[in-house]
């Protein structure tokens, strides 16, 4: 094992992402991307030409392949294996209201919790197929299977010689998944789409899906494959910020947290992954450089020329809806404006309210399932922002661990792709890439401002 290399590919809401990697040290020998289309419903094949794009030549000469994928999306198959409906991703919340029907069957909120690990909101997969029943019902009369993405995107990479398959992580968040039994619930599954359809094999963590050539190992979720690729510890917290934020732990029992606040996923490790998700996060920052037609250096310049606080200027970035809290029907609100306010306002209440609202997180996982006293990780692609580092620490509250850039879900990915073609009880012991730490006096009260707006506009968004 050695001389062998394997490939991790993340399929991620943005693009797919792929590593050529040694399978002895985890040293990178390559890396690829290819966009993906935009949208929050996207026909599932463009992502089987990314990955086959990504991936290229590699797949002939590694020895093992793994996919890590973007959690929840609904991949709605016919009898052929055709999609019958573009994917309906995390972020498209149009199943807001089947989200609250199905919880209400399910004899509310901490009886979803206590089934499936998750008080169901607009992301899971199950919602998404009670609003193929009800909105196109001769789309779901003709499902057959339903797949998540990075089943779909596996599955592929066997040139559909085996069964569809999948993991306990990434299967714990479709809503139709018991994380503690490893089991689905396909009473669940029938009861969101109206009829019974076929669920991929769950794969034990750490083995092989397909061997025939090129291992190809089961996959997982993209925030599991991340945990994996980050080496994550009990006591660890992990803050991502990409096209979602989420804070995230990894624990040895499971959660079910009736309030919603905390999702009980699984690991890719035998272990579970609470994590609290929020889906607005370096978009909060995209749209302030369209809005102030700046790149992002020029943002973060000016967000650290202002003062802590943006002379009372505050922000709350549910744009595009909130899973965290659950708002899916919310619009950004702006607060505190005034003659006088300056560019430089603009940019830092916009960190500052990326930053509160994943500092909210961060206080919900710990106040939920404990720990918290190991490191507080900083990851994901707008946490290289230098303004982001620079006030991390003081709204966080506490020193911030900034690991050196890489790709770590599709890192994760290759771990999986190493430990399975090595049979081994436990993934290969990488070493994670260097930490700088980082540190600021706190400043509570921008939070203090933040959850004033936050609570005040609760009821009417």
């Amino acid at each position: 094992m050695a001389h062998s290399t394997v490939v991790g590919v993340d399929s991620s809401t943005q693009s797919t992402k792929a590593v050529l990697v040694d399978a002895h040290d985890g040293a990178v020998l390559a890396e690829r991307s290819v966009p993906h289309p935009a949208g929050t419903a996207v026909d599932p094949r463009r992502w089987l030409e990314a990955c086959d794009d990504a991936v290229g030549d590699w797949l002939g000469t590694a020895a093992a392949v793994a996919v890590a994928g973007q959690q929840h999306g609904m991949v709605a198959l016919d009898a052929e294996g055709a999609p019958v409906h573009d994917a309906l991703l995390w972020n498209d919340t149009r199943s807001a209201d089947a989200a609250t029907e199905l919880v209400a069957e399910m004899g509310g909120a901490q009886a979803c919790a206590d089934a499936v690990g998750s008080v169901l909101v607009a992301s899971f997969t199950a919602t998404k197929l009670r609003w193929l029943r009800d909105e196109r019902p001769d789309d779901a009369a003709r499902v057959e299977s339903v797949l998540l993405p990075h089943d779909y995107v596996s599955w592929h990479l066997t040139r559909r010689r085996t069964e569809p398959f999948t993991d306990r992580g990434d299967a714990s968040g479709t809503g139709y998944f018991d994380a503690r039994t490893s089991r689905w619930r396909h009473d669940l599954a029938a009861a969101a789409l109206g009829h019974d359809v076929a669920l991929p094999t769950v794969v034990p963590d750490g083995t092989a899906a397909y061997e025939d050539g090129t291992v190809v190992a089961g996959g997982t979720g993209d925030n599991m494959g991340a945990a994996l690729g980050l080496g994550l510890l009990p006591g660890d917290v992990v803050v991502s910020i990409g096209t979602s934020g989420v804070a995230s732990a990894v624990t040895e029992t499971p959660v079910a947290d009736g309030t919603g606040a905390v999702t009980g996923f699984a690991d890719a490790t035998g272990r579970y992954l609470p994590m609290a998700t929020t889906m607005n996060a370096a978009g909060i920052l995209d749209l302030q450089t369209q809005l102030l037609a700046v790149d992002h250096a020029e943002l973060a310049r000016l967000a650290l020329a202002a003062p802590s606080g943006a002379h009372g200027v505050t922000l709350s970035p549910y744009y595009g809806g909130e899973r965290t809290p659950d708002r899916p029907r919310a619009t950004g609100l702006w607060a505190g404006l005034r003659p006088d306010t300056t560019r430089e306002d603009l940019a830092r209440a916009a960190v500052e309210a990326l930053l509160c609202s994943l500092a909210d997180a961060v206080d919900l996982l710990c106040a939920r399932v404990g720990g918290g006293d190991g490191r507080l990780l900083l990851v994901g692609g707008a946490a290289r922002n230098p303004a982001v580092q620079a006030l991390a620490p003081a709204i966080l509250g506490r020193p911030v661990h900034v690991l050196a850039p890489a790709e770590y879900v599709a890192l994760g990915a290759a771990r999986q792709a190493a430990w399975a073609l090595s049979g081994a009880a436990q993934p290969p012991d990488w070493k994670p890439g260097t930490t700088a730490v980082l540190e600021a006096d706190p400043t509570p009260h921008v939070r203090e401002t933040y959850a004033l707006l936050r609570d005040r506009t609760a009821a009417w968004t």
